[in-house]
């Protein structure tokens, strides 16, 4: 009953969010959007703890999102990263490794690619190489 519940709510919404729990309706919020070639050196003063900073990806095959929220992290930002567009599930772990919260995601590919092919990913910690490299 619960997931049916889930299901209608995600339904009404244009955009979901994918956590380390699964799916949830996308809040409406506070957010700062950044487009993935940003540069990082301009943004850090204008960042501010209080606001989801959400940083686009136009295309699965564009990294540069990944390398911004990186960059972001190591320069002493603490505040909420979403990613927002074409993040699919096998790229989660990396979206989390490289320092977001969350991924923001259409219908259209939730749909696609359902909650459960997500949550294989939701251990992310699990699925790191370096963690393969040590226990040897």
């Amino acid at each position: 009953m619960k997931d049916l519940m889930a299901q209608e709510a995600l339904t009404e919404t244009e955009t979901v969010l994918v956590t380390d729990a699964g799916f949830a309706p996308a809040p409406v919020c506070d957010t700062l959007d950044l487009a993935s070639d940003a540069a990082p050196e301009d943004l850090l003063g204008a960042l501010t703890s209080n606001r989801i900073v959400r940083i686009d990806f136009p295309s699965f095959a564009d990294g540069r999102g990944f390398t911004l929220a990186r960059r972001l992290r190591q320069m002493g930002f603490t505040g909420h990263l979403r990613a927002k567009g074409h993040v699919l599930a096998d790229q989660y772990a990396m979206a989390r490794r490289s320092g977001f919260d969350d991924v923001e995601i259409d219908r259209a590919l939730a749909t696609r690619q359902p909650e459960d092919q997500w949550l294989d990913r939701a251990n992310w910690r699990d699925h790191d190489h370096r963690s393969r490299l040590s226990a040897a």
